[in-house]
């Protein structure tokens, strides 16, 4: 790396295993925060590493994925092999480390929002966010954060959250760049072979393998002490007799999201001397696992065929070999079942997540103080936003001036919604076509963000005016910009901020709105409105043409939305600026109100 720009103002702060010389012209910047922690978790005598340096393999992980530096022989213990790079390989990093254990305080968390301000820092990457319901803006200390943040020119990319369920989705400012997470094209799976032939695949990361057939039962019948069948057929601790367990592959159920979970199955089962195990996920998560003994997650569908088998053969058997690294199997992307969706419990009007990027079994680097390995495979939506974060850097290293909205829109409008086969992205377990609740703009397209032809562009002001637009008081206005900002200039909705993406939540009959598209693209040219109405609405675009003859050049338009038949869920659309060279795509996102009384329909 070249020397570190004379305009870093940032430092490196020495701690337990982490000396000032640890940094370098890579990682140039190194700070944590424990005030807030300490304040709170009186009880807690120790943290891991009162320093910077990682000691869970996260920051590791998603760090490496923004920014890491080319490896030839990347993998997971054989799995996933081959060379590997981050997305912006020649930035470098400021670590600001604020989580610990148990938790991430507000105090700690705005310190480093501060300090990363201060220290001239051009890109903020969360890979952290609260639980839903999101808070209020003023009262979320990542809100207020990258607010500042944000004000400042600096992007701040989150990620939208793992619980998966509608309506979920956190980090759902509209100043932030919220990131969900897809599949890619590789997969971890162990093959499951029953007694009568039959074969099936399950994700896993176990490299160890049955070498001989044993018998199979459903974990229920290996009930042990005050557990019932049912308790027990979730292999809980304690729950399993030895005795009807030993040498046995064992059916267990999964219900929830949790990884340490899942992982603690496998154990459960080994320490009661279950040789194999088949985890029937019954929320249908693709995650890879490294289990302790063979073991595969399936989902409901193919976890009912297999005990089926169990319960009407008199002697079912079943062999489950090792882990093997599969491409091409499946469509992809694909939404992950756990990235968390909208629609934004807090303000419907903005649509959240903004784009999705790849956080199912994502391979990176891994600190050798948690476990002895370099590299390890990890899900979630903390993996995609760095996805995204890397490809900011890129935008920002060629467009120096844009605007941190600028930027927003250049990786939303350019998104795609369709997979590699061309045909739409896909999610849930029941492959049902995924919508703009699941995947925002659709999954980020790196060949097109430098040239994204038009932008929507926003200020820290349009910000101010939006939160005003929601009824904020000047006194819960202030807790969020710290100065002495007033709501003289309120939208009238808080659709009205000039948003990559046009949600109309409350439609009763018709309601219009407005946006400014910047010309980015060539000096002279033409774009032309192309428009897919959701269904039942009618979208009128004025004017239906934009003609620029500068660069910079602004032109507002109007969208006009109209109900013309009985809605009664959302609905989804989208509008293009279309010309031979690009497409600057928004999706349009509506929900009737029920009592509407639209061509002598009462609904």
């Amino acid at each position: 790396m070249p020397p570190v720009p004379a305009g870093w103002k940032g430092k490196c702060q020495p701690g337990e295993a982490f000396n000032f010389s640890t940094c370098n012209r890579k990682v140039v910047g190194a700070r944590y925060y424990l005030n807030g922690y300490e304040a709170e978790e009186e009880l807690e005598k120790t943290v891991s590493f009162r320093s910077a340096r990682d000691s869970a393999g996260h920051g590791s992980h998603t760090a490496s994925t923004a920014s890491g530096r080319y490896v030839n022989n990347m993998n997971y213990k054989g799995l996933a092999s081959g060379g590997a790079r981050g997305g912006a390989p020649m930035t470098r990093i400021a670590v600001y480390k604020t989580c610990w254990s148990s938790a991430c305080y507000d105090v700690d968390l705005l310190a480093a929002f501060d300090d990363a301000i201060r220290d001239g820092v051009h890109v903020i990457s969360l890979s952290l966010g609260s639980d839903a319901p999101q808070g209020d803006y003023f009262n979320d200390a990542i809100s207020v954060g990258s607010f500042h943040a944000v004000s400042r020119g600096i992007v701040v990319i989150a990620s939208v959250g793992n619980e998966g369920n509608p309506g979920s989705a956190t980090n759902i400012a509209p100043w932030i760049v919220t990131v969900g997470a897809s599949s890619t094209d590789r997969d971890f799976t162990s093959d499951i072979i029953l007694g009568n032939g039959a074969h099936f695949s399950g994700e896993s990361l176990s490299l160890q393998k049955m070498n001989t057939s044993a018998r199979i039962i459903s974990a229920s019948e290996a009930y042990a002490g005050y557990f019932t069948p049912y308790q027990s057929s979730y292999c809980l601790e304690s729950s399993l007799n030895i005795t009807k367990a030993k040498d046995k592959v064992l059916v267990c159920r999964h219900a929830g999201s949790s990884m340490e979970s899942k992982l603690a199955k496998g154990t459960i089962v080994k320490e009661a001397g279950g040789v194999g195990m088949i985890l029937i996920d019954e929320a249908d998560k693709d995650i890879a696992i490294p289990f302790a003994i063979p073991a595969a997650i399936i989902g409901k569908k193919m976890g009912y065929k297999i005990l089926s088998y169990v319960n009407n053969t008199r002697n079912p058997t079943s062999k489950i070999l090792s882990a093997k690294t599969v491409l091409g199997s499946q469509a992809a992307p694909r939404v992950a079942p756990f990235s968390s969706k909208g629609p934004n419990a807090l303000t419907p009007e903005i649509l959240k997540p903004d784009v999705l990027a790849p956080g199912l079994n994502i391979l990176a680097a891994w600190s050798p103080a948690t476990a002895n390995m370099n590299f390890n495979i990890l899900s979630g939506t903390s993996m995609a936003c760095p996805h995204v974060t890397g490809i900011v850097a890129l935008i920002k290293a060629v467009h120096a001036s844009w605007s941190p909205s600028a930027i927003k829109s250049a990786i939303m409008t350019t998104a795609t919604m369709l997979d590699k086969h061309r045909k739409p992205i896909r999610a849930g377990p029941d492959g049902r076509k995924a919508n703009p609740f699941d995947m925002g703009s659709g999954f980020v397209n790196p060949k097109q963000v430098l040239d994204p032809g038009l932008i929507y562009d926003a200020t820290a002001s349009d910000y101010k005016s939006f939160l005003c637009s929601l009824g904020y008081s000047e006194r819960s206005l202030r807790l969020i910009t710290r100065d002495n900002s007033t709501c003289n200039q309120a939208f009238t909705t808080a659709a009205g901020l000039n948003y990559p993406s046009i949600t109309v939540p409350n439609l009763k009959k018709s309601f219009s709105v407005s946006r400014t598209v910047t010309n980015v693209g060539r000096p002279t040219s033409v774009y032309k409105a192309v428009v897919f109405p959701p269904t039942g609405i009618n979208v009128t675009v004025v004017p239906k043409r934009l003609v620029f003859s500068s660069y910079g050049q602004k032109i507002n338009f109007t969208v006009k939305f109209e109900l013309t038949a009985p809605v009664n869920d959302y609905v989804f659309g989208s509008l293009s600026w279309r010309n031979k060279r690009t497409w600057v795509t928004t999706p349009l996102v509506v929900r009737a109100v029920r009592s509407s009384l639209v061509h002598g329909y009462n609904f």
